[in-house]
């Protein structure tokens, strides 16, 4: 692995994006990428998406989003959406893509960011409690809300 970096979603890495494998039992967890990027041009003032590069390579994306002013506490600084390619899970690209954006929460002055997720057996409940997530509550659908504070 060389270093890994993340750089913004631009034309030149979507593609690689929306191709990225799933672990057998993952995709009921996760919407198709389209759904997150969709986000991006209805909400470009406060959407943040990034690629994760390992050398030219896409290892992974992350999507959250950014808006004091929404009206529910978890949507205010959220993250949407991690997808780690299925060949580089477990070697690191997921919790470097979360600690690049509490470094962004950071430096926007935000104290907390919250997830929302599917609880269940494959999902990525695991994942998010291995990187500092703690759950607070659910929605009204039954997701689970789980925060970092900073």
């Amino acid at each position: 692995m060389t270093e890994l970096r993340l750089v913004e979603l631009s034309a030149s890495t979507i593609v690689a994006v929306n191709t990225m494998s799933l672990k057998p039992g993952q995709e009921q967890y996760l919407a198709p990428t389209s759904y997150a990027v969709a986000g991006a041009v209805v909400n470009p003032t406060t959407a943040w998406q990034r690629v994760v590069l390992d050398g030219d390579e896409v290892v992974g994306f992350v999507s959250a989003n950014f808006d004091p002013e929404a009206p529910q506490e978890h949507f205010r600084s959220v993250l949407w959406r991690i997808n780690v390619d299925a060949d580089d899970q477990g070697r690191g690209v997921g919790r470097f893509a979360v600690d690049g954006l509490l470094a962004e929460a950071r430096e926007r002055g935000i104290d907390h960011v919250d997830v929302i997720y599917e609880a269940g057996e494959e999902g990525p409940e695991a994942f998010f409690r291995r990187v500092g997530f703690t759950p607070t509550g659910e929605t009204e659908f039954g997701e689970v809300v789980a925060e970092i504070r900073l």
